[in-house]
């Protein structure tokens, strides 16, 4: 030790006698009495030294690099503070390893010894590497499968119908993930294994269906029942995939068709609208019909019912007559007698002549009631 008279440098700089305060870096020299306060170039060289033990290689050597010439190297190349060092490297990595954050809308799986272990939720989540690891799984965010729309595949939407005609159509799946562990362990690919049931099962309904509702009224009815069918297939998979909804976005006919299908509907709307003309036209005269044989079915109900009257009536009449008849016989003759020749002469212009009276037989009169059927004419 007594070679190293210098300074932090390992140099004998105080070779002129001057004071070894001048040194750089401050340091006090040999002689001094107060304890000695290493130099902080070489509290780096030292760390240099324990770092490059960790990284492989040997610390202090090379003659006098990393302090005094006097230092002499621990056994095995690195001392009790390389060791803790070490030890302290190791558990910051295996804490950053073991530890991670979990976001709101994710949610993690854990696997020991690769078997499913556990789920963790939102926050920081602990699994001791590399006994345990995770899978973080974004659960809330909805993904999408979009069938027949774009370079997909110019046949993918095209369909058979249950009246055997051909219907283009574009639908859009809009999924999440409801169990993470069983969609990472029992699906091998996902997003293909949804877009094959989605396809598969708007391929049965569609069948079941005839085209003429599944281009007009039914595209809500038809989105219910694919949603239900592919949540059914794949709950039997046991996927931890949740249908969130269906867009049905397009039912047309094929393009090449197209334009000779827009002819049909027009010949069909012109045909449902002729029938409709011709409905209520025969609405119109069968109901004017019906209120004819109805009114001539009342006048002769009411004609059978006036003329049973007047018979019944002339039948109690008679036999009112032949009752007092039979009580008064000439009495009712002589009535009888009078009646009707007041019914018959009361109908007739008659003049009475008198042939008892004395003159002429005949009076001449001045016919008044001529006179009168003449001026009200």
């Amino acid at each position: 030790m007594a070679g190293n008279t210098g300074g932090p440098w390992g140099g004998n700089d105080n070779k002129g006698g001057g004071d070894n305060r001048g040194n750089q870096g401050g340091g006090r020299g040999p002689d001094d009495d107060g304890p000695q306060i290493p130099d902080i170039d070489e509290l780096m060289k030292k760390g240099q030294d324990q770092l490059r033990v960790l990284m492989g290689g040997r610390g202090g050597s090379g003659g006098n690099r990393g302090g005094g010439a006097g230092r002499r190297p621990s056994a095995g190349g690195f001392g009790k503070g390389t060791v803790v060092l070490g030890l302290v490297a190791a558990t910051v990595l295996w804490g950053m390893a073991s530890f991670y954050t979990v976001k709101p809308e994710e949610q993690s799986v854990e696997l020991f010894l690769g078997e499913y272990a556990s789920t963790g939720g939102p926050g920081l989540n602990f699994a001791p590497w590399p006994v345990v690891t995770a899978e973080v799984v974004p659960v809330t965010r909805e993904q999408t499968e979009d069938i027949g729309v774009g370079g997909r595949g110019s046949d993918a939407g095209l369909m058979l119908t249950g009246d055997e005609n051909i219907v283009d159509i574009d639908f859009q799946v809009v999924w999440n993930i409801s169990d993470p562990a069983q969609f990472l362990f029992n699906l091998r690919e996902p997003r293909p294994t949804i877009r094959a049931v989605s396809e598969s099962a708007m391929r049965e309904i569609i069948a079941q269906s005839d085209l003429a509702p599944i281009l007009n009224r039914d595209r809500g009815v038809i989105a219910g029942n694919l949603k239900n069918l592919i949540q059914q297939t794949l709950d039997s998979y046991d996927s931890g995939v949740n249908i969130v909804r269906v867009n049905f976005d397009k039912a047309d006919p094929p393009e090449q068709v197209i334009d000779a299908f827009r002819d049909v509907q027009a010949a069909e709307q012109e045909r449902d609208r002729t029938q409709k003309q011709a409905d209520a036209y025969a609405n119109q005269v069968l109901a004017g019909a019906r209120g004819e044989a109805a009114q001539v079915l009342e006048e002769a109900e009411g004609y059978r019912a006036r003329v049973v009257n007047e018979a019944e009536g002339e039948a109690s009449r008679f036999t009112a007559v032949l009752t007092e008849y039979q009580k008064a016989p000439d009495v009712t003759r002589k009535r009888l007698y009078l009646e009707t020749m007041e019914e018959v002469l009361g109908r007739v212009d008659k003049v009475i002549i008198d042939e008892q009276s004395s003159g002429q037989g005949v009076v001449p009169y001045l016919p008044l009631n001529e006179l009168n059927k003449g001026a009200k004419q």
